[in-house]
């Protein structure tokens, strides 16, 4: 049981951000299809995943370069935006058999700052994931267990279960066709009296994907007495990138979570994207969210030393 709100608040917080690799169930050498007709609906959800988790990298991270720098905006209807940004590395580059990955995510700027969480994932799907909390306020680590599927992010609209713990098995997957994606991107529109530093470059609606052919697929739930019933999802037909998820409760949409991805120089894998973006909104009560991550700040297969996901990198985090 978490006592202290802080510690819970970072808990959450970091634990969303940071655990976006947590995988079981796909095979991170899971091989490109070209002809996506040929796949079933819970094969075509598979390469979804590997796609957002990063598998066609050793390394990715999304890291502070001179003043730029990832940020985090919640907005609730009819009150000013907060803003958070946010460090993160992932490591996928393990041999030893034990283990599959590791993801270090630091909080940079707003409440949480100074925060950190490692996380390490194993490959025996059924050893429980490690999460590592650098609380700078007390000076210490906290080891906590696996987060609950539903339990939102640090006050924002995604929840643990949208970025990281579903797995193709939690859901029933159904193909409905192949259409014209047809949707703008949505993206949190501030007023010029609401922008910070870290929001006056924040990207607005984009209509780039609208012609894009996308695999629609139908996941139903397998959790009893769900937040939500099912999920239509929009998949690209090529890259598999899922640009909308909508979610509904009784025949009605709740919430929807658009992705911009782009793609990156030099790569032979069409999975191997990058986010540009999140965005999601609560439809019943307005709340947004927005994940913004430029170009610039994003790095992959680099040259970083392994020692980086450890407690000793924990320990130095500057508040």
């Amino acid at each position: 049981m978490l006592k202290n709100k802080t510690v819970a608040k970072a808990f959450i917080a970091l634990s969303m951000l940071g655990a976006t690799t947590l995988s079981a169930g796909v095979n991170p050498n899971l091989a490109y299809t070209a002809d996506s007709s040929k796949l079933s609906a819970e094969e075509v959800m598979s390469n979804v995943y590997y796609v957002n988790h990063f598998f066609a990298f050793k390394n990715y991270s999304i890291e502070k370069v001179k003043r730029t720098i990832t940020v985090i905006v919640k907005k609730s209807k009819g009150k000013k935006p907060l803003t958070e940004t946010v460090e993160r590395y992932l490591n996928n580059d393990y041999t030893d058999g034990a283990v599959r990955s590791k993801d270090l995510a630091i909080f940079r700027s707003g409440k949480l700052k100074g925060n950190g969480m490692l996380i390490t994932d194993y490959v025996d799907d059924a050893k429980s994931q490690e999460y590592l909390l650098w609380l700078p306020a007390l000076r210490k680590i906290r080891r906590f267990a696996q987060p609950a599927h539903d339990d939102a992010w640090g006050g924002t609209d995604f929840t643990f279960g949208d970025v990281t713990l579903r797995k193709p098995m939690h859901e029933k997957h159904e193909l409905m066709g192949v259409e014209t994606f047809g949707h703008t991107l949505g993206a949190i529109v501030l007023a010029d009296g609401e922008k910070t530093k870290y929001t006056k470059n924040l990207p607005g609606p984009k209509d780039a994907y609208k012609d894009r052919k996308v695999i629609k697929i139908k996941s139903t739930t397998k959790f009893g007495s769900w937040w939500y019933d099912y999920r239509i999802n929009y998949v690209d037909t090529v890259t598999y990138a899922d640009y909308r998820s909508e979610y509904y409760k009784d025949g009605k949409m709740i919430k929807f979570i658009d992705k911009d991805w782009a793609p990156l120089a030099g790569q032979t894998d069409k999975r191997a994207l990058r986010w540009a973006t999140w965005y999601g909104k609560n439809i019943e009560t307005g709340h947004e969210s927005m994940a913004f991550i430029p170009e610039s700040v994003t790095k992959y297969n680099s040259d970083l030393k392994p020692g980086l996901w450890s407690k000793k990198t924990l320990t130095k985090i500057k508040r």
